[in-house]
């Protein structure tokens, strides 16, 4: 509730009315989803993305999807996209999100540390077709760091989802999706996050799919 109070000060575009925070919340993601529809960086990410996961998917490979917390979630919710469907019937799509099974996730938290459980995984199931989708806001995140570094020594193609400077997982990646925000408003990154993957799978679909040949 702080963080949608603070968003309803500071706005002299909102009407005096409209002072209470869940509009003023709306006018805010409102505002970052323009901001994303003026960045070519932003679109052109999202469209390379699309291409590069369409070609692994083509060639027989799958896609590896890993975040934290919330940025969890979006990797659940991105590859339950591709396996099942976007917008369409279609055939399954090869993804995983890594860290869903709690069994694994525990072993290997508990035998090498949660700093290695993405990229322990990512060494028992990538392939050299294989493509990382890497979700931090912050873009410092030590276990997705791990892991993005482990698929680029490997020259497993890495993309990563970020917020505003990206943080060390620039370095880490071949595509960066950063979301246009300024500073670290984690929730708001993540709207734009699931735009995005929303956006990559529908393209997947229509190149893989095209209308027709589903």
């Amino acid at each position: 509730m702080m963080l949608l109070l603070e968003l309803s000060r500071g706005r002299p575009d909102i009407p005096a009315s409209l002072c209470n925070p869940i509009e003023a919340w709306l006018y805010q993601s409102h505002d970052v989803i323009e901001a994303a529809i003026g960045d070519v960086a932003f679109i052109q990410a999202i469209e390379d993305s699309a291409r590069v996961i369409a070609e692994s998917l083509r060639r027989g490979g799958q896609i590896l999807i890993a975040g934290n917390g919330g940025s969890a979630a979006q990797a659940q919710h991105f590859a339950a996209e591709l396996v099942g469907r976007c917008e369409r019937d279609r055939g399954p799509l090869a993804a995983i999100a890594l860290g869903t099974d709690p069994a694994t996730l525990t072993a290997l938290a508990n035998d090498y540390g949660y700093e290695r459980v993405f990229e322990r995984q990512l060494a028992a199931l990538a392939n050299h077709d294989t493509v990382l989708v890497a979700i931090s806001t912050s873009g410092n995140s030590a276990n997705i760091l791990r892991a993005a570094e482990a698929a680029f020594k490997q020259r497993i193609p890495v993309i990563a989802m970020t917020g505003r400077g990206g943080g060390q997982l620039i370095q880490l990646s071949n595509l960066a999706i950063v979301a246009p925000i300024d500073g670290l408003i984690t929730p708001l990154i993540q709207q734009l996050h699931l735009i995005a993957a929303h956006a990559i799978c529908g393209l997947v679909e229509s190149i893989l799919f095209p209308p027709g040949e589903a």
